[in-house]
């Protein structure tokens, strides 16, 4: 007993003093907040699919340099959970996702704290969800602007009918306008209530999709 004693302080002492020139002499390097990633999901993450606490995993696309340094490279794994969910609403109130991004996976398999915020997107909530429709305001607004389709395309239509006949031309052309103005006034009367019954939409984001990222903390990388 005392000769295994005796070799398994010998064996733990070996590993203290190996490990002390690797720990005094590591060094890192610093990704400053503002910084920013893109990323590429690698699995689908879903407001109608998903739940609250659910985990996702994305990969960086591009090298993450400081200086001449690759500090994470191109494919290194990002990890994050759902962190909350919010239904779809009457009045075209469409779901919302929360998400947060929690560690990095480096090169050598340590796992850094991350805090990233969502940016760039036309979806985004003022406290950085991803919502799938913007509500009844922004619904008109989509409204207005397919009404307007319809009437042009109507009119351009009638234009066409009797290009090379001038009087005709002049004739189908105001016949266009006057059709596309009625249905497209038809259809924006229809969804004008029909918006405010129905559900906004849900958020669905696939697999391979990107989203570019902040840093809004900075992370000191460990490196050779």
């Amino acid at each position: 007993m005392r000769f295994l004693a005796i070799i398994l302080s010998l064996f733990l002492f070996a590993q203290t003093v190996s490990a002390a020139p690797f720990n005094a002499k590591a060094k890192t390097k610093r990704i400053p907040a503002g910084t920013q990633f893109t990323l590429k999901l690698t699995n689908p993450v879903s407001t109608y699919s998903s739940r609250e606490g659910a985990e996702f995993t994305a990969i960086l696309v591009n090298d993450q340099t400081n200086d001449t340094d690759v500090i994470l490279p191109m494919g290194s794994l990002v990890r994050g959970t759902v962190r909350r969910i919010e239904g779809a609403k009457r009045f075209s109130k469409g779901a919302v996702l929360y998400l947060d991004f929690d560690h990095v996976v480096t090169p050598n398999g340590r796992q850094l704290p991350l805090s990233l915020s969502i940016v760039g997107r036309t979806d985004l909530t003022y406290d950085g969800g991803i919502t799938g429709s913007k509500g009844y305001k922004s619904a008109l607004k989509e409204n207005w602007g397919t009404m307007k389709d319809i009437t042009v395309n109507c009119t351009e239509w009638g234009g066409d009918v009797f290009d090379d006949i001038i009087v005709a031309d002049q004739l189908m052309t105001g016949v266009g306008a006057v059709g596309g103005a009625i249905g497209g006034a038809g259809y924006y009367t229809y969804e004008f209530f029909a918006d405010m019954v129905k559900k906004g939409k849900q958020v669905n984001l696939n697999k391979g999709d990107t989203l570019n990222v902040i840093l809004t903390d900075p992370v000191d990388v460990p490196v050779m």
